[in-house]
């Protein structure tokens, strides 16, 4: 079967600028069916033979770049993969893998339009064409009609961002109507944006009670819930005439959402916790974690024991890097991985089935899609298991800290159904808190505590911290 006739083909191109515009065109048609608009052709003699744009998605095909589909057209219509006579233009820098495919088909020459810093492989990121170990040379020109190149990819992403108002190119910030009319989480937010490690990224935190109160409440929510987890805990302290004060993490809950795995760093997450206690100027502080609450807030009072008077730790653990990580954390470990984008909402309901469609649906509201998941995947591979690992030195010294020069007050709730960081796990680090009483086991709890027994929980607590 014949293929409708292209127009373009055998069209005559009278000069570089000529032959980029008509691989702008199908860079054009790229992104009217959707992807990602690069557009490339291929010339001889001053010709076209060949003609392509991304389709990766509609082909299910990875290879399927504007580059790869050109130089197979060609191939095809010369009846030869050696291309050595022929000139590539291609609207956006190519690629490591399109690279590859210029040098084995002996292109002459490539013309590229946009730079990419992030991928490019002729001299964005990396420059294959420049290793003299190749036994094939290509001409390589960069930047012809760079800004039109560039114009059509910034048009493309922008109308595809979940955010309609990117804070800046290197994190989200999920709309705030993804939070509207949360079920029993009525408290209005506040922000900062100008502690130093924020690096100019926006956190939210709740502030409810009086500054003064007898006790703060600083609840330290985990990976992947976010201060929603404290929503039937925060009522009981406030009505006592206390002060609770509840982060969200950086990439987490209502705060900014960075882009990249690697900005989740162990030390960075801490740091940003320390900054924002001494913001506030938070006294009188009962620490409450769970999950990475403890994780990093089990570090935070050894650098100003000052403030605290009180630790109520629920299914979490000081990972130091010198003991054995849980057999069941390295199984969750390995889910996370297999599985980046899991339902966070449908996690929640498999341990507790008493939560209702519009709970689980908050669990969700902060990652409206993969892009602002960057921390939920990056967290489990940030738990110290060496110990030369971040954040495993740190943890060490919180450990002789708990074990040595704790003065306060300290209440451990143990969800014994939790298979990542149940029973076992909570015995261990009790036998790191000293004076630390007999735990309060909930045989029925699984990891996320606070869903099972919040408001029992957090009257214990009450008695037990009473002033």
């Amino acid at each position: 079967m014949r293929s409708t006739p292209d127009p373009t083909l055998d069209q005559a191109v009278h000069d570089d600028q000529d032959a980029m515009r008509l691989a702008l065109d199908q860079a054009a048609a790229a992104a009217a069916a959707g992807e990602v608009p690069v557009g490339a052709i291929l010339t001889r003699g001053g010709r076209v033979i060949a003609r392509g744009h991304n389709a990766p998605v509609a082909r299910h095909d990875p290879t399927a770049h504007a580059e790869i589909i050109a130089l197979r057209a060609a191939a095809r219509r010369l009846g030869n993969y050696r291309l050595d006579d022929c000139t590539l233009y291609v609207t956006l820098e190519p690629c490591a893998m399109c690279v590859g495919a210029m040098l084995h088909a002996r292109l002459a020459r490539v013309v590229y339009g946009a730079p990419d810093p992030k991928t490019g492989a002729a001299g964005g990121a990396i420059n294959l064409f420049a290793d003299a170990r190749l036994n094939h040379q290509t001409v390589v020109q960069g930047g012809v009609l760079a800004e039109e190149s560039s114009a059509l990819l910034r048009a493309f992403f922008k109308a595809r961002r979940a955010n309609p108002a990117p804070l800046r190119e290197d994190a989200l910030r999920t709309p705030d109507r993804a939070f509207a009319d949360l079920p029993g989480y009525p408290w209005s937010p506040h922000y900062v944006a100008d502690l130093p490690a924020l690096a100019g990224l926006r956190l939210h935190y709740l502030d409810e009670g009086p500054a003064e109160a007898p006790l703060t409440w600083l609840c330290l929510h985990g990976n992947p819930s976010w201060s929603y987890l404290y929503r039937h805990m925060i009522p009981v302290f406030t009505a006592a005439g206390h002060r609770v004060v509840a982060p969200d993490l950086i990439g987490f809950g209502k705060s900014d959402k960075p882009k990249k795995e690697d900005f989740h760093g162990f030390c960075r997450h801490r740091q940003i916790l320390l900054e924002l206690i001494e913001y506030l100027d938070l006294q009188r502080v009962v620490l409450v974690v769970q999950d990475w609450g403890g994780l990093l807030g089990l570090t935070l009072p050894m650098a100003a024991p000052g403030r605290y008077g009180g630790l109520l730790a629920m299914n979490t653990l000081l990972a130091t890097g010198d003991a054995p990580l849980p057999g069941g954390f390295l199984a969750w470990r390995e889910m996370c991985a297999a599985r980046p984008t899991f339902g966070i909402g449908r996690l929640l309901a498999r341990g507790n089935p008493q939560l209702g469609a519009a709970e689980c649906a908050a669990y969700d509201a902060p990652f409206p899609d993969a892009g602002h998941r960057a921390a939920t995947r990056a967290f489990p591979a940030r738990v110290p298991e060496q110990a030369h690992d971040e954040g495993a030195a740190t943890s060490r010294q919180a450990r002789t800290f708990w074990r040595t020069a704790w003065q306060g007050r300290s209440l451990m709730v143990i969800g014994a159904a939790d298979p990542v960081l149940g029973e076992p796990v909570m015995r261990a680090l009790h036998a790191d808190i000293r004076g630390c009483p007999e735990p309060w086991v909930l045989p029925q709890a699984g990891h996320f505590v606070p869903e099972h027994a919040g408001v029992d929980i957090a009257r214990r607590a009450l008695r037990h911290f009473a002033p």
